[in-house]
């Protein structure tokens, strides 16, 4: 069993990763191996609707950037995490060019994300984050993936790298995610 988590911070080693990485510990935990993607600060471009994904059918988007090696990690991992940071009450760049174009490429080849455990984690300065989490949450949704819940909604509080840590909340909120993340995909590998 394995989990991704897409680190849509510029930041490496910011808000958005220290949260990824605080619901990694609980996975884990219970044996499921984790590995941390950054997808802040790539190359992906947003979707050119060419609709290509379609005719080839092969798992993959036409343009050439990094994007299918995404797909990829997506498409054999049990779980996958999005990390964003809140960006004017909204994802990243980089997360929206992932939701619009893994999006349409799983749809194009049949939902290749359909029964994965999906979860949002999200960095705030202060707040618009409830949008930026329900963005994330509706890719999966339409995604037919499988969303667990949380003590709170996924949201973190923090300017600085490192801030985030110490909203207690906000970390007790990210550590019940994992624990239930966990226990999902135990019971759906069953």
């Amino acid at each position: 069993m394995h989990v991704i988590g897409l680190n849509g911070s510029p930041r490496k080693e910011g808000n958005t990763c220290q949260a990824i990485k605080t619901v990694f510990a609980e996975i884990e935990k219970e044996g499921i191996t984790t590995e941390l993607l950054q997808l802040g600060s790539s190359n992906i471009r947003g979707c050119r609707a060419c609709f290509k994904c379609f005719e080839t059918k092969d798992n993959r988007c036409i343009q050439k950037d990094d994007l299918n090696g995404f797909v990829e990690k997506m498409m054999q991992a049990d779980g996958i995490i999005i990390g964003s940071p809140t960006y004017f009450a909204n994802v990243s760049t980089e997360v929206k060019a992932l939701i619009d174009r893994a999006g349409l490429v799983s749809r194009a080849n049949g939902n290749l994300f359909s029964r994965k455990v999906g979860a949002a984690v999200v960095a705030a300065r202060r707040a618009g984050a409830v949008n930026v989490y329900q963005n994330i949450n509706l890719f999966f949704g339409i995604g037919n993936m499988i969303v667990p819940g949380s003590s709170y909604w996924n949201v973190g509080l923090g300017r600085n790298p490192g801030e985030i840590l110490n909203d207690e909340e906000g970390m007790k909120t990210f550590r019940d995610l994992g624990t239930n993340m966990a226990w999902l995909i135990r019971k759906l590998k069953g």
